[in-house]
């Protein structure tokens, strides 16, 4: 199971050929710090070349046009390539060996238009659709958060998913800035409205920091979306508020997005809207490892902007809990193939 032992799961000898084929390059044969940097340091494909070929897609989005505070997180795929590079094969902790279960490359970036939301939100539903149809699970690297609401566009036409976000903010305003309503603040308000996110299958974990009025999360709340504070967490400990949240989300096919500004600013300071008083670094870590075993269809992390952190401990900790949830989804993959 875990506790430092590998997973196992059973893996054809085609699968394992295959797999094989799409892994990074070993840390043994050439320098972490040489090459061009990709995501965990896989090899790139275009989706063309990847559709048939791998299983987990890794992609970037690099917009930062609906942030509503600080900008920087256009630049977030970028850092976080960067900083992912230190990644190994195998996550100790867990037992996991991400390469050993799935077929894995980095994708690129989707082609945004950096001064014009609804465009770039148009273009992500896209590419992410294409994604879906060839089965490839995508982990994707924003960029500020509104790039959530078009990927679970795509992945949630025809059957709602679940959600485990994991933020300071609970981002599910109805719209900012004299009725803008296409901003980092309003993404799962929007897919909820889409009928593609299933507010009785949705958790918020974390959320803090001061609000404009008192009713600013009423709306979640009626809709049946579970928000579990930073000050319920801190009273509860995350083993209790992590066996609720999978108990919330249950068998079906869920997404998890994990804004950096989760982490407290000390270990996260490069973000657009940090709040005191978030999650260590540790128990970011702790609390992603206690959601395996989800059948997770898709997952991001956003809100990195490494321009606001010149140290990039901010793209570290993105790098490491990117390969952490990448974890989750190759787990996941591997027991979908099972069924």
């Amino acid at each position: 199971m875990q506790g430092g032992r590998t997973v196992t799961h059973r893996v054809s000898e085609t699968d394992a050929a295959r797999i094989a084929r799409y892994r990074p390059a070993s840390g043994m044969l050439s320098p972490r710090f040489s090459g061009v940097p990709s995501f965990m340091r896989l090899p790139v494909l275009t989706p063309a070349e990847a559709a048939g070929a791998i299983e987990i897609g890794l992609v970037g989005i690099p917009f930062d046009g609906a942030t509503t505070n600080r900008p920087g997180a256009r630049l977030g795929p970028r850092g976080v390539r960067e900083a992912s590079t230190g990644t190994r094969m195998l996550n100790p902790a867990t037992g996991i060996a991400p390469y050993a279960l799935a077929a894995c490359a980095d994708l690129g970036d989707v082609a945004v238009n950096p001064i014009d939301a609804a465009e770039t939100c148009r273009r992500i539903e896209a590419f992410h659709a294409g994604l879906r149809a060839e089965g490839v699970v995508p982990l994707s690297i924003g960029g500020d958060h509104l790039v959530t609401y078009p990927v679970l566009r795509a992945l949630g036409q025809g059957r709602p998913l679940g959600l485990i976000h994991i933020d300071a903010h609970s981002d599910t305003d109805d719209s900012q800035y004299e009725g803008t309503r296409l901003t980092h603040g309003t993404p799962f308000r929007r897919a909820v409205e889409d009928g593609v996110l299933d507010p009785h299958r949705s958790v918020q974990i974390g959320i803090r920091g001061s609000v404009d009025a008192a009713d600013e999360r009423d709306w979640a709340c009626a809709q049946g979306i579970r928000i579990i504070t930073m000050e319920e967490a801190l009273v509860r400990g995350l083993p209790e508020i992590a066996a609720e949240a999978r108990a919330i989300v249950g068998a079906g096919p869920t997404y998890l997005s994990f804004d950096i500004d989760a982490l407290d600013p000390a270990y996260a300071p490069g973000t657009g809207t940090p709040e005191i008083g978030g999650f260590t670094s540790r128990e970011a870590l702790h609390l992603l490892r206690s959601m395996r075993g989800l059948d997770l269809v898709g997952a991001d992390l956003v809100e990195v902007a490494p321009p606001l952190d010149p140290s990039g401990v901010t793209a570290l900790a993105g790098g490491a809990l990117a390969f952490e949830i990448l974890c989750l989804l190759a787990d996941a993959v591997a027991e979908r193939r099972t069924r």
